[in-house]
């Protein structure tokens, strides 16, 4: 007969648990790093790329780092003439007045309504826009062109695209050139000429005599940027070519236009036979107006209170270059909903640390990891005190444990004065109590054969006052000089 045996399942195993805690924690830490790299580059980009929304943006006058100040004076350098217009209206009966660029910096800033109005520009303007958002774009017919796909950062790329060579002859002989953010492709269904630089990111119409172009970033046009790789060359290749630069610098979103007859010398809005929105008023005939202040009700002259230049900008009431630039905080950056959401991040966190943390308690007995025998552990303690010279705390440490020792074999208790500890070890020993006093509670040895010879008497005294089964047989007591008087030993 065979006994039946029952299989007992094992007991599982105590380092289960922190084993899968350890795995966890090698998952959650680089995650929370990969998070943490992450939100740093967030913010830092936030931080470093321009809002065209800011004041300051791109303005003629502006010397910060978002400015245009710079790309101004190199202008003016090479002889062109900046005219610096703050009125979407003004700007376009100024570029109206013969051979001209319309540089248009935020183009996301102008009103729905006005947009349309770029279409009537006359052959001789050059139309450039910059970083022009796509309802910017649908809205310009004369640019058929949509977004094709966005960079995190400008990148330098020269003028060629597509392996051909750039339509501007201006462009063709520069370098690398940061207008590499955002790319462009035809509109479906459109058929116009369009001409593609850079690498996709700056797109051309050409027309006759002048253009329309769409550059993909504002890196080349901006104070902090412009003395990067070929930026300056090309900002002032592609503005100075017809000799006349107008700027539309808006103080921010463009309000809708108002509609008028065109009394008291006011311009109107009007349809055009075409169509599309157009201009009439004062100065929106044809003329050679160059904004230099002499003229008869052209863009510039003393009837077109719009014409602005660079030499009396600084008297509108309405400049906003002239005004200092806000700071720009990193919590103005970012909505509210954002922070109030890191915020809760923040606090579910401290809460999880909190639960997950160790309670506070007495301290727990943990086996040593391994076992150091007592001799080893009392030889390196003397190496640390003899290292450091501390005979003064070695000996108290030798007398300490000789006291602890001796006092419970004596029947004293631990607060016993000393000249009584002294007496009843001396009445054990044999000893000079004063000579037994000296050794328990006497100064500190100045030597170190001092610090050894009281080693070795406080020896003596435990082992006869105090034997232990360990501790073999006493020492013989030979006579010696601190023997108390009348002792026969």
């Amino acid at each position: 007969m065979s006994a039946q045996t029952t299989a007992v399942p094992p007991a599982p195993r105590a380092d289960v648990a922190p084993r899968r805690r350890r795995r966890r924690h090698r998952l959650l830490i680089p995650l929370g790093l990969a998070a943490a790299l992450l939100a740093t580059t967030l913010v830092t980009r936030a931080v470093d790329q321009p809002d065209p929304g800011d004041r300051g943006f791109l303005s003629p006058v502006a010397t910060g780092d978002d400015g245009g100040s710079r790309l101004a004076d190199a202008l003016r350098g090479q002889g062109v003439t900046v005219q610096r217009e703050t009125d979407t209206l003004r700007a376009l009966l100024a570029a109206r007045g013969g051979a001209a660029t319309l540089f248009v910096p935020a183009p996301g800033l102008l009103h729905p309504d006005t947009v349309g109005a770029l279409d009537s520009l006359p052959s001789t303007t050059r139309l450039v826009l910059v970083d022009p958002s796509r309802r910017v774009l649908e809205a310009v017919r004369l640019l058929p062109v949509q977004p094709a796909g966005r960079r995190w950062a400008a990148q330098a790329v020269g003028p060629d695209a597509r392996g051909l060579p750039c339509p501007l002859p201006e462009l063709r002989q520069l370098g690398r050139v940061a207008v590499g953010l955002q790319r462009y492709a035809l509109a479906p269904g459109a058929s116009a000429p369009v001409r593609f630089c850079f690498a996709d990111g700056l797109a051309l119409l050409p027309r006759v005599p002048e253009s329309t172009v769409a550059v993909g970033a504002s890196d080349p046009f901006r104070n902090d940027r412009i003395d990067e790789w070929d930026n300056r060359a090309f900002a002032t290749a592609l503005l100075g070519g017809p000799g006349r630069v107008v700027w539309l610098d808006l103080d921010g979103p463009e309000p809708p236009p108002v509609f008028g007859d065109g009394s008291s010398g006011s311009p109107a809005w009007s349809p055009t036979p075409g169509g599309s929105t157009g201009y009439g008023g004062p100065g929106s005939g044809t003329g050679t107006g160059t904004g230099d202040g002499t003229g008869d009700g052209r863009p510039g002259g003393p009837a077109d209170p719009g014409g602005e230049t660079d030499d009396d900008s600084e008297g509108r009431g309405d400049n906003r270059a002239d005004r200092p630039d806000p700071p720009n905080p990193l919590w103005s950056a970012f909505p509210g909903w954002l922070w109030a959401l890191l915020a809760q991040l923040a606090l579910a966190a401290l809460l999880a640390a909190l639960w997950r943390a160790r309670r506070l308690g007495p301290p727990a007995v943990e086996p040593l990891p391994v076992t150091v025998r007592s001799a080893e552990t009392v030889l390196g303690r003397a190496r640390l005190y003899e290292k450091a010279g501390a005979r003064d705390a070695a000996a108290r440490t030798l007398r300490s444990a000789a006291l602890d020792r001796l006092t419970p074999r004596l029947h004293l208790p631990p607060t016993a004065p000393p000249t009584d500890v002294a007496a009843a070890v001396a009445a054990r020993t044999g000893d000079d109590p004063r000579w037994t006093d000296e050794v328990l509670h006497g100064a500190g040895p100045e030597t170190d054969q001092d610090l050894l010879d009281l080693a070795r008497a406080l020896d003596r005294l435990t082992r006869v006052a105090a034997p232990h089964a360990t501790d073999g047989p006493p020492p013989p007591a030979a006579p010696h000089p601190h023997r108390a008087e009348g002792d026969p030993r």
